[in-house]
């Protein structure tokens, strides 16, 4: 890494993110990172840091934060005007990681994580930030969540030598216990149920896996179907006469570890994943795992789960397999959780640290 032409008398660390109603992997990251970073920084030996974490939200918004940004303005501002936002948002003597590529450039040193390249590549996701392209190939250092995704972003957005630090993924789910029978009735599981946790997004592939559920009702008819995640007109359609399918919606984060402990089987039957985190999450919690076999997901899950074609036939014969179980299919889900043992947020933090301290 190329040594930064400035030098920061007063060590301070910003971590900026931005204030959602709906937080989903992104935003569990952030905080994971966050909250580690101080413990991160001593264990490197630099305990002089101070860390401060800013949270932006748009300018008439209800939620909790500690800046207020025109988030319109800069989704599709220019490099010049964000720029000048950025030496009003970010304290001077700082190292900024930016969390969220809405949030405008530092003046100093400039930290950001990309996730994914979504934005570029599909065109039901939310559209790029007009100057995000440019200020990642400006950046100091750009941290993918994956290898996949640095291999995306050299080729779509010209990065050079982006940093792969992988997710992690809570102790709670090491440590989940199956949901008693009260709470499973409550939310309309009173059967086995394969789940699927995630949203709704033409890459999430759901069209296939209406398709296989419906190959594999007569093979496993002791089963339903369990859809988390927040519902849409979409999902509606595609699953509106498809038989035994609950939708469970959105829950509470606190719910999720014993919800995927319930579970016979997870299935993530997504095309295209910068990390694939509720992969991780079953194999933390022992659940057998049936994962596509593209974009992101077999780099996490390794062989720790059950990877076939994301085809309507492909994830039918796959869930035919898991849900009957077998040795092979034990036997997949403890090397499961020995692998999610190797993606914890404590290694992630400590690597992070690494990156800003490199940037003093």
């Amino acid at each position: 890494m190329i040594a930064p032409p400035w030098r920061i008398d007063v060590p301070e660390l910003a971590i900026g993110t931005t204030a959602t109603t709906t937080p989903m992997g992104a935003q569990a990251y952030a905080g994971a990172i966050t909250s580690r970073a101080e413990q991160a920084l001593r264990e490197l030996g630099f305990e002089d840091w101070h860390v401060r974490s800013v949270v932006s939200r748009s300018l008439r918004s209800q939620l909790a934060g500690d800046r207020r940004l025109p988030m319109g303005r800069l989704t599709s501002g220019s490099p010049r005007e964000r720029r000048l936002l950025g030496r009003l948002l970010w304290p001077r003597q700082a190292v900024v990681h930016r969390m969220d590529l809405v949030l405008p450039p530092p003046s100093g040193p400039d930290v950001v994580t990309l996730h994914d390249v979504v934005s570029w590549k599909f065109d039901d996701e939310s559209a790029p930030v007009a100057a995000a392209s440019a200020e990642l190939r400006s950046a100091d250092a750009v941290i993918c969540v994956s290898r996949f995704t640095a291999d995306e972003a050299e080729r779509l957005l010209g990065l050079r030598a982006p940093i792969v630090i992988p997710n992690g993924v809570g102790d709670e789910y090491f440590a989940a216990a199956p949901l008693d029978a009260a709470t499973l009735s409550h939310l309309g599981l009173q059967r086995p149920f394969v789940l699927y946790a995630g949203g709704s997004a033409a890459r999430k592939n759901l069209p296939a896996l209406a398709e296989a559920w419906r190959l594999v009702l007569d093979r496993i008819p002791t089963h339903d179907l369990a859809l988390a995640g927040p519902r849409s007109p979409e999902r509606d359609r595609i699953f509106a006469t498809v038989p035994r399918v609950i939708h469970l919606g959105r829950l509470p984060d606190r719910l999720m570890p014993g919800l995927v402990a319930s579970a016979s089987t997870v299935v993530v039957p997504s095309l295209y994943e910068g990390f694939g985190l509720p992969a991780l999450e079953a194999m933390a919690a022992g659940v057998p795992l049936l994962s596509s076999n593209r974009s992101s997901l077999p780099e996490v899950v390794g062989d720790g789960g059950t990877l076939v074609e994301p085809t309507g036939s492909g994830l039918a014969e796959g869930l035919e397999h898991v849900v009957a179980g077998g040795g092979d299919v034990a036997a997949a889900a403890q090397r499961g959780r020995r692998r999610a043992a190797e993606f914890t947020w404590d290694r992630s933090a400590r690597r992070h640290a690494e990156v800003w301290t490199s940037l003093m």
